[in-house]
């Protein structure tokens, strides 16, 4: 029996035509990989990135198809997906284009936290899972609402946050990264800013900015890094963050939530930083 085909939007509004349920699926986006796995799709996910690192143990055992820009196209081909999981900024345009023209290929296009709970949502119903789905945003939604609730009335924190060095690159406005800033009430700097600009760290000496955040992805920021920018920054508070709680936005958004409330108690303990 041929499986029945049903009609999906996509969030670049695109019409994308899949088999209901699809049962051979492709992830090109590691949050969306690791929500594929709760979601209880383990047999049906046949390949994944190799930035993919989460479950561990689909990274170690499921098919890799290459990095997020950098895929395999004829081999993601060869494996006869049923349907393609991507997301228009962290594939490439170009090569999810020649995807499309071949298998059904659904896109994300997240910039804020409805948007991320929309496409969990989305995916639910593209995969028959829409149960498990609705569990995983009520939690989210849920963690959510009680960390606003709590950081209701703290002042705002004008904040960097640096993504890559060589050159220095920042999160800019319109980012998901920008959203959450704006969560844990950390002003970013650079909101007004391209998406992802590169800058000059002298910069940050006459826009007052208070907080420099070093991501762990995509650059591997480290200690040492602290100590090359505090020389140049001495007044500027610089943490190192998990880049995953700022920029996933997956089902690891339900540990979002408690990590970036923590992270701005923290904050919020430190002379330099209390209201």
């Amino acid at each position: 029996m041929m499986p029945a085909i049903n009609t999906y939007k996509d969030q670049l509004g695109r019409e994308v035509s899949i088999p209901y349920p699809p049962r051979r699926i492709i992830s090109l986006v590691p949050s969306q990989t690791e929500l594929l796995y709760d979601l209880g799709l383990d047999e049906e996910v046949i390949a994944i990135t190799k930035f993919c690192i989460h479950p561990d143990k689909w990274f170690r055992h499921k098919t890799r198809i290459g990095g997020t820009k950098q895929l395999h196209l004829e081999q993601i081909l060869a494996l006869q997906p049923d349907l393609i999981i991507a997301n228009k900024e962290e594939n490439t345009a170009e090569q999810v284009q020649y995807l499309m023209e071949q298998v059904p290929v659904w896109v994300s296009d997240i910039h804020c936290l409805n948007d991320a709970l929309d496409m969990i949502r989305s995916i639910g119903a593209i995969t028959g899972k829409n149960e498990a789905a609705e569990q995983i945003t009520d939690n989210i939604s849920l963690s959510f609402r009680r960390m606003d609730e709590k950081m209701r009335g703290q002042r705002p924190v004008r904040t960097a946050y640096f993504i890559w060095r060589e050159p220095w690159m920042v999160a800019g406005g319109d980012t998901f990264i920008h959203a959450m800033l704006e969560h844990c009430h950390l002003e970013n700097v650079f909101a007004a800013t391209a998406r992802y600009p590169a800058i000059d760290i002298d910069q940050l000496k006459s826009i007052d900015c208070q907080l420099v955040l070093l991501s762990s992805e995509p650059y591997p920021f480290k200690d040492k890094h602290i100590a090359e920018l505090q020389a140049v920054l001495p007044g500027v508070r610089i943490e190192l963050v998990d880049g995953e709680m700022f920029s996933w936005y997956g089902s690891r958004l339900e540990k979002a939530a408690m990590y970036l409330q923590a992270f701005r108690d923290r904050l919020e303990e430190l002379p330099h930083f209390k209201s």
